[in-house]
């Protein structure tokens, strides 16, 4: 054994069967081991073959009983130490496993690979550390845990608890420490002696509160200085409030390490003897001493087997954090419910889809809305250009949407919620603008995304549209890209102030580049006729060189040097590729050190932010994102790779009817503007 896990598909060289069904009818489960290269089978093994068991689980001893009388080998197999939202028990599928020839991680009878790894990896690499540090800081900025459903904004007690961590009865790793009862009312005596007059609280296990398994401590244990708390907290927030930690073998005592405990340890797991917990019961064995960035890096990064459901393929841990983020922002934000009001007909069911996962969305739009959300615990949304919002989360597009127009009703495959304001309004504070600022700085990992994602998006050729169209020859000189805009649009309404229509935007960009050769490209919604913004020929005159009319504004950006915008997003997507941008309005991107800005930008934009740390913001932080071909909330990788290769979907024949009349509805409507 050299300290690396024998997974890949070197590891098919033995058969693999399986005498627990789950192996077979958790299909999740069964992809990740196949990809493994232990794909499970039914039938007997051979000596030469290998027998799955699920860690000591109550059906493990038939796998094992087989492969005793068989003379196969044996593969433990456990969820890894991120694993969903809700607990397996509720039929969430695991986003990752360890797969072990050795041992089971828990079960100190016998070294598991994760163990050789700690003992033996040297766990020196300058990348790798850094990985675990940027991990680390990750799973605490976004409040991930092993099981997620919890809001991390929920009320933790004062600080300056002791925290005493409870388990399920019977679980695995508790009796492989060879715990029980006792030695928890044991732990329970040490955490009040250890910290006299000190509060102690009892962390009940989410399955316990969840009414699955019973736990070792009931409200018999609670007296005046100790009681149960139960309440669906963030892990990393109850931690930061304890002065000292006890567990017998729980993750809770791994998180305790990370975020800066030295906990004390009444089992044997595989955190235990490496210089981080003051143990009770050594592993003999256990002899080095080792970092917090180096458990880490074994046990989050090296040891596990992360999978990847929306390419179907294994991954990296970075990848899984990614997925798990989506995953668990979707939850939080919409478990408890949505009254959304201001949504045109057509749009529902594309945000049923995203939305309304956990429980449906009802679309009500009368004033009583609000209220009705309140009374029925729910959350309160509005499409954010249907009026004023009042105190509801403002819903809009997001800046990587679809193939095709938003006006010809192509779902969007993004959205953002905005519970503070939205976007394109300067007027008032965004939820956007929060996370450009506070990505005024970024760690390596957050950086390293950022600019992958912009490499992904410029080799793609992608926009928000995304309209697949053709760039005319250009004229040679100094070419400035002018985009025209949709006149009514919310953000020329709310971010525009001296310069309001694309004729005087036209007119300002000339003045300021008389010798140019000065490109106008009208909106894609305007060309379609389907929004206002058109100008007439005669007033092109002199202002425009060329019209790039029915051709791709992004594939425009390679042959330009200068993009001038009101508040338009190929603003934005000029900075992708950099081109210099000069805004003569408040777009979302101005004001932030990034662009040569005429227009009126709010003095609150003060911080000086990169590129990086701008995409961060705009397309990772900000945005959710649904893969059309999953159905899932996903991370905006995916959503490009779709974009990038043309897996998105059409709007069926109802919709494209829908969407003539209301193109046709809009074009009467202009000849009255």
């Amino acid at each position: 054994m050299t300290g690396t896990p024998t997974h890949g598909p070197a590891a098919a060289a033995r058969r693999v069967f399986a005498f627990n069904g789950g192996f077979f009818t958790q299909s999740h489960v069964r992809r990740i081991m196949a990809l493994a290269g232990y794909p499970v089978r039914a039938g007997l093994p051979g000596p030469e073959d290998l027998v799955a068991i699920w860690g000591n689980s109550p059906t493990a001893h038939r796998g094992r009983a087989v492969a005793a009388k068989r003379g196969a080998g044996l593969l433990r197999v456990e969820d890894a130490f991120l694993r969903s939202v809700h607990p397996g028990r509720d039929g969430a599928p695991p986003l990752g496993l360890m797969i072990d020839r050795n041992g089971v991680h828990f079960d100190p009878s016998v070294p598991s690979e994760l163990e050789t790894l700690l003992a033996t990896h040297p766990l020196d690499d300058t990348g790798l550390l850094n990985r675990a540090r940027d991990g680390i800081a990750r799973l605490r900025e976004l409040s991930l845990s092993k099981y997620n459903a919890f809001d991390p904004t929920a009320p933790v007690p004062d600080p300056g608890y002791v925290l005493v961590v409870d388990q399920t009865r019977g679980d695995a790793s508790v009796t492989a420490s060879g715990a029980d009862v006792a030695r928890f009312r044991e732990m329970l005596v040490f955490a009040q002696e250890e910290h006299p007059g000190a509060r102690v609280l009892i962390k009940t296990h989410p399955e316990t509160a969840g009414g699955h398994r019973a736990g070792y401590f009931d409200a018999d244990d609670e007296s005046d200085r100790v009681s149960l708390f139960a309440d669906p907290v963030c892990p990393h927030a109850l931690l930061d409030g304890a002065i000292g930690v006890y567990t017998v073998s729980s993750q809770l005592g791994f998180e305790a390490i990370l975020a800066g405990h030295r906990p004390r340890i009444f089992g044997q797991p595989f955190y235990a003897g490496w210089g981080l917990t003051a143990d009770e019961a050594p592993v003999a064995r256990r002899q080095r001493n080792l970092t917090r960035a180096q458990l880490f890096a074994a046990a989050m990064i090296l040891a596990p087997t992360w999978y990847d459901p929306f390419r179907d393929r294994l991954c990296t841990f970075e990848t899984a954090v990614d997925i798990l983020a989506a995953e668990v922002r979707r939850w939080r934000e919409d478990n408890a419910g949505w009254v959304a009001s201001g949504m045109r007909l057509w749009k529902r069911r594309p945000l049923q889809k995203v939305f309304g996962q956990d429980r449906a969305m009802i679309f009500d739009d009368s004033a009583d809305a609000p209220a009705r959300a309140g009374r029925e615990g729910r959350r309160h949304m509005v499409w954010a250009s249907a009026g004023e919002a009042g105190s509801a989360v403002r819903v809009e597009d997001g800046f990587l949407r679809s193939r095709g127009l938003g006006a010809e009703l192509v779902p969007p495959l993004s959205l953002v919620a905005d519970d503070l304001g939205i976007y394109y309004d300067p007027s008032r504070p965004s939820r956007l603008e929060h996370w450009i600022a506070a990505r005024a700085t970024l760690r390596d990992d957050q950086r390293a995304r950022a600019e992958a994602l912009v490499k992904a998006i410029v080799a793609g050729g992608l926009s928000k549209y995304n309209l697949d169209r053709a760039t005319p020859d250009l004229p040679e000189g100094l070419r400035v890209l002018v985009p025209g805009q949709v006149e009514d649009d919310a953000s020329i309404l709310k971010g525009a102030d001296a310069v309001r229509t694309n004729l005087d935007l036209l007119r300002a960009a000339r003045a300021a580049r008389p010798d140019a050769v000065i490109l106008y490209k009208p909106h894609p919604d305007v060309e379609a006729g389907l929004r206002p913004g058109a100008i007439a020929p005669a007033d092109l005159e002199g202002l425009a060189d060329a019209v790039l009319t029915r051709s791709d504004p992004v594939a425009a950006l390679a042959e330009v040097q200068e993009v001038w915008t009101m508040t338009s997003l190929l603003g934005f997507e000029a900075l992708l590729r950099g081109v210099a941008v000069t805004t003569l309005g408040a777009p979302f991107y101005a004001g932030w050190g990034l662009t040569e800005d005429r227009g009126t930008v709010p003095p609150r934009r003060a911080a000086q932010v990169s590129l990086a740390g701008l995409v961060h913001a705009t397309l990772i932080d900000y945005p959710r994102y649904h893969d059309p071909v999953t159905g899932k909330a996903c991370p905006v990788e995916v959503v490009v790779e779709r974009l990038s290769h043309g897996r998105v979907p059409r709007p069926g024949l109802g919709l494209r009817l829908l969407a003539k009349a209301q193109g046709a509805a809009a074009s009467y409507a202009h000849l009255w503007r």
